[in-house]
């Protein structure tokens, strides 16, 4: 007798859930530089020159910008790192650092 091959379902569920996906969102404020942001990007998240000055730009013109998309546990990381990084020392009125929040990537 031959065996026939039975296809695996499409559907079915591996047992694996996949986890939340967060935004780690940087807000603009007055007190930090092009500069600045620009050196905390590329340090914290190894971002190109390019790519830190295009964030820069756009939290400037629209408030805010996604600066990394990932699981709840590394969004917290990122943004405590990003609350951490210290005031602008090119701006005598930076007394602290940036401000960033999460939210559920869509």
């Amino acid at each position: 007798m031959e065996k026939t091959a039975v296809a695996p379902d499409i559907g079915a569920s591996s047992g694996e859930e996949l986890s939340p996906l967060y935004n780690v969102v940087l807000l603009d404020d007055q007190e930090h530089s092009y500069a600045y942001v620009v050196e905390m990007l590329q340090k914290l998240f190894l971002l190109s020159e390019a790519e830190a000055f295009a964030h820069a730009v756009e939290v400037d013109i629209t408030g805010r910008t996604v600066v990394i998309t990932c699981e709840l546990a590394q969004a917290e990381f990122a943004r405590d790192q990003i609350h951490a990084y210290g005031p602008d020392w090119r701006i005598p009125e930076s007394k602290g650092s940036m401000s960033a929040i999460l939210e559920p990537a869509s």
